[in-house]
């Protein structure tokens, strides 16, 4: 069988993704004692069909807890496979998220009862396989990274993302690549409100010599990387690169290398599912904050 237990800070996001892993078809329970979870594993594994199991587990299971390491391995031994991912958010960012949502913290009184909960998860943490910082994502953008990672565990997601720096560095990137370097449409009277996506924006970043061989750089980077990654069993590989403000450069850059890496040989066996986002364009300011 396959267990992902979602677990982290109550209001980095957990209930958004286990929805998210709901409509893509795990078996979803939220607060399970873990001292349950070789038994509900056992009687979904005698299904016909069986299913893959995510369950949350949070700082209110703090009395059963330390019985995780040996249920874990208790799993582990009987051939399931196990992943646990941790949600997290800067204490300033929860802070404010149960004051926008008006919940109360399951601990108590703010700010102490995210202290006491990062205290109360730190063992289940150090057996974390994987972590994302959800502090700067929105809800959509959360759900859509779930589905991403989990919707085809055998197929290696390869995001390109373009972003800007003066709006911080994505949390979630495995390689960042800054492009600030080349010259600026923004510069540019009549180019300064459009974006990457338009052809002459584009002619004038990829026109530049520096862009060509950049991109030359980048295509031999991940058709080295890619199929190592596949090998490795990864699922999920984020490669983002930013400009000023994620308007022009990164984007024509992010749209250039897609259309490289989709041309030609294959990147892997079996091939990447590639996904193309721009974080920072206007369509993307009205996305929802994540709130669960």
């Amino acid at each position: 069988m396959e267990l992902l237990v979602v677990t982290g800070m109550s209001g980095a996001g957990k209930s958004t993704a286990l929805a998210a892993l709901a409509d893509i078809g795990f078996y979803c329970v939220d607060n399970i004692p873990v001292l349950l979870l070789p038994q509900l594993v056992d009687v979904l594994a005698a299904e016909e069909a069986p299913r893959r199991i995510a369950v949350g587990i949070d700082a209110r299971e703090v009395g059963h807890l330390g019985a995780f390491a040996s249920v874990h391995l208790q799993l582990v031994q009987a051939d399931h496979r196990v992943e646990i991912l941790f949600l997290d958010a800067p204490d300033d960012v929860l802070v404010r998220r149960f004051a926008e949502t008006r919940r109360r913290h399951p601990l108590g009184e703010l700010p102490d009862a995210i202290t006491d909960e990062r205290a109360g998860l730190r063992s289940l943490r150090t057996r974390t396989t994987a972590t994302i910082d959800t502090g700067g994502l929105r809800a959509r953008e959360l759900r859509q990274m779930i589905r991403d990672r989990y919707s085809a565990a055998s197929v290696l997601h390869l995001v390109l993302t373009s972003f800007g720096f003066k709006t911080g560095l994505p949390s979630f990137a495995d390689l960042v690549f800054d492009v600030r370097f080349l010259a600026n449409p923004y510069d540019v009277a009549d180019l300064r409100p459009r974006t990457g996506l338009d052809a002459e924006v584009a002619a004038f970043v990829l026109g530049q010599t520096d862009a060509a061989v950049l991109l030359d750089h980048l295509e031999g980077l991940l058709r080295f990387v890619v199929p190592r990654s596949v090998r490795e069993g990864r699922s999920y590989l984020t490669v983002a690169l930013g400009c000023t403000g994620g308007q022009h450069r990164s984007v024509a850059l992010t749209e250039a290398l897609a259309q490289r890496l989709s041309a030609g040989e294959p990147l892997s066996r079996p091939p990447p599912q590639l996904i193309i986002r721009h974080r920072d364009l206007p369509e993307a300011a009205a996305k929802e904050m994540a709130h669960a």
